[in-house]
């Protein structure tokens, strides 16, 4: 199947900004999503107590933002998606919260930041869209060379498996959860979008290339099922 292109992706998600505008059911379609929220900036927090500076990538109406300024009290948040619709609306929310926010309206594929320039870097539900290996491990380069060191980046995402038995019971288990989510109608609509749409890696995949790309201190906040929290530090 042809994957939908950059501008198809920003054209649905410039229809969807009202849905993803509430930190308590944004991302309802996203097994755990409220318990990885609370994982991520609980672990930012421990890990890079200090932090000023943030980039959120992918930052949609701006939840992750906003759930990381619940833990601790940065000045600055870089917010980066391809849909204006989602900047206008997470700057609006991320500047009633106190925070200074700078909005790009590009792919992190051609986005470019100096070295060191932040001290956590959040990507919820945004890497899935990367395609070949050379786009994954291009975007891995770029966030550990975009962090201090000792900066951190966590990642809340679908996951695909390495098995297909696996593949096909955690699929599986991901539709038994739109059904009860919201009806069969609604979990076909879910699982059209997401093979038109995404390219999702394994959780081990996605590891082991932070690995090879200079992160240390790799590790998994949760998994559940189609995805997956972890991240790791710029040594």
């Amino acid at each position: 199947m042809q994957k939908s292109s950059v501008d198809e992706i920003r054209a649905r998600f410039d229809g969807d900004v009202e849905r993803f505008a509430s930190l308590e059911t944004g991302h309802a379609v996203a097994m755990d999503a409220m318990l990885c929220l609370s994982q991520i900036a609980g672990a930012a927090a421990r890990t890079t107590p200090a932090a000023k500076r943030i980039l959120d990538v992918g930052c949609g109406a701006g939840n992750f933002t906003l759930r990381l300024r619940q833990e601790m009290a940065f000045a600055h948040a870089t917010l980066l998606d391809l849909s204006l619709a989602m900047l206008t609306r997470a700057r609006e929310r991320v500047r009633a919260a106190g925070i200074e926010a700078e909005v790009h309206q590009r792919d992190l594929r051609e986005v470019s930041f100096a070295e060191a320039s932040f001290d956590v870097i959040l990507a919820g539900a945004v890497l899935h869209h990367l395609r070949g290996d050379e786009e994954w491990e291009a975007a891995f380069r770029r966030f550990h060379g975009w962090l201090r060191p000792g900066g951190s980046l966590w990642v809340f995402d679908m996951v695909s498996h390495e098995l297909p038995a696996v593949e096909a019971l955690q699929r599986k288990r991901y539709t038994e959860y739109l059904v009860e989510l919201g009806g069969e109608k609604r979990a076909g609509q879910v699982l059209a979008y997401i093979e038109k749409e995404d390219t999702p890696r394994p959780l081990t995949y996605q590891l082991d290339l932070m690995r090879r790309c200079g992160f240390s201190g790799v590790d998994v906040l949760h998994k559940n099922a189609a995805f997956a929290a972890f991240g790791g530090v710029r040594g």
